[in-house]
């Protein structure tokens, strides 16, 4: 049998890296040993590294080693041309000096925006598989955007009423259910470009394989729906890449890499503990969702007027200099709020989201935390931002039927009579539909569950997936 050895590089922001990482700690607890490409800055932020047997590190200079932060589309695109020289460079070094040690990698695996890995690979001779960290149903739309479909979703979106239908999805879109960059109003031009180029160099593959953060079970349509356009694509679900402490509780120890380095107090814990069963609404919107002063407003003036206890996670804001926010970007009844509720800068999402007292999670729909959300029974409030999130609010509502999706009023503000709605209507007294999100909620759970068990859906394809790169690699 091959003794794999694999090396793993992803796009340096947390959404990448939280699965990616789970997929390297997997893994290594199945006895492949797995070397984590990762940035300088990166790797200093692992305050609390992961000790798995197995699993190493190897850090390269992306030219920001002091950080990187910036969704203007002009400085990423000028970050991912940066990344993808350095990156290149440092990737053969690493391949080719493991080699020359005598412990050569085997496979290759790496996340998005970074077409150029698998390039590298090629040139090396080493085989290697894209690790699609989002949803099999938004890389679909972009596999038929990119063939023979893009007319026909550009000319859709034109009018969001608009019905758009994509061969092998058991269900029908609209403009708001497509990823942003695939609408007119998208700003950001580096995406298209490189989700096209990650497609043509699949294309190039003589044995193209996807390894999907999904579950077999919640996306069995898509995971099919490109086969008859490509023959040789395999798409292999893998996931839920969430840690083991959350799922199969094999080990406590796994739980997830936290971000920054940021001192915080572990009292919201302690906060959630005093509250009963089921009763506290959790607001997050990840890591880079910046909300509008008046849309927070909103969301204040909804909490306030439900009075449902709540955990709500505001980010301080950084100016360009480095200083903390401007205080009129405060919620302005902050103090109101903290009568009924926790305002908090940072929490441990997954401690949260698993404690006996979660009764509902306001999300932005990161495919992360609708993972996490699923894994943990919680019922949602979608309220999506951009890029895949859009999608995954549409699973969210009408295909998995675990939470209700806001509607967007006047100057793309979401108001607090409409996310008072859907929180009542998740929060218990919102009648049938309300009792069929938390029942879904429950189902889901225990599937994503099972899948990741020894025998389950996810982990049979992790190791059929292994012995198959065992044979290519004796074959090659």
């Amino acid at each position: 049998m091959v003794q794999h050895r694999f090396l793993l590089i992803t796009y340096p922001i947390q959404g990448h890296i939280n699965p990616a990482l789970q997929f390297a700690k997997r893994l290594a607890t199945m006895g492949v040993p797995v070397t984590f490409a990762t940035t300088v800055h990166l790797h200093r932020r692992l305050v609390n590294k992961p000790t798995t047997k197995g699993l190493s590190f190897a850090v390269f200079s992306d030219g920001y080693d002091d950080g990187y932060n910036s969704n203007n589309d002009a400085e990423v695109a000028s970050y991912i041309s940066e990344l993808k020289r350095r990156g290149s460079e440092s990737l053969r070094d690493t391949i080719l000096s493991a080699a020359k040690e005598g412990q050569p990698f085997t496979y290759l695996a790496y996340t998005l925006l970074l077409p150029w890995v698998a390039t590298v690979a090629r040139e090396l001779h080493l085989p290697s598989a894209l690790l699609w960290i989002q949803a099999a149903t938004v890389f679909d739309i972009y596999y038929y955007y990119f063939h023979e479909h893009g007319d026909y979703i550009t000319q859709k979106t034109e009018d969001p009423t608009y019905s758009i239908e994509l061969p092998g999805l058991p269900f029908s879109l609209t403009s708001r259910d497509l990823p942003s960059f695939l609408l007119a109003s998208n700003t950001y031009t580096f995406a298209l470009p490189s989700f096209k180029e990650q497609l043509e160099i699949l294309e190039e593959e003589t044995n193209p394989i996807v390894l999907v953060n999904t579950v077999e079970e919640l996306e069995p349509e898509s995971l099919r729906a490109v086969d008859e356009y490509d023959k040789k694509l395999r798409m292999i679900p893998i996931g839920p890449l969430i840690p083991s402490a959350f799922l199969d509780g094999n080990d406590p120890a796994d739980t997830s890499f936290g971000g920054d380095t940021i001192s915080v107090s572990s009292d919201y814990l302690e906060w959630l503990d005093s509250k009963t069963e089921s009763s506290v609404v959790y607001v997050s919107f990840g890591s880079l969702a910046v909300l509008p002063k008046r849309q927070m407003e909103e969301i204040a003036r909804a909490l306030l007027d439900c009075k449902i206890p709540f955990l709500w996670v505001i980010r301080e804001r950084r100016l360009e200099d480095g200083e903390e926010k401007e205080e009129e970007e405060e919620v302005s009844c902050r103090e109101e709020l903290e009568k009924i509720g926790k305002i908090v800068k940072w929490c441990s999402q997954l401690e949260v989201l698993s404690h006996r007292s979660l009764g509902c999670f306001v999300t932005h729909c990161g495919w992360n935390s609708t993972l996490e959300s699923l894994s943990c029974g919680v019922p949602m409030v979608a309220f999506p931002q951009w890029t895949d999130q859009t999608t995954n609010a549409k699973l969210i509502e009408d295909v998995w039927k675990t939470g209700v999706r806001v509607n967007i009023g006047e100057g793309n503000i979401v108001e607090g009579e409409e996310i008072r709605r859907c929180l009542e209507v998740v929060m218990g007294s919102g009648g049938e539909k309300g009792e069929e999100v938390r029942r879904n909620a429950r189902r889901w759970k225990s599937l994503a569950r099972e899948a990741v068990k020894e025998g389950g859906s996810s982990d049979k394809n992790l190791r059929a997936f292994l012995d198959d790169v065992g044979r290519i690699v004796q074959n090659s």
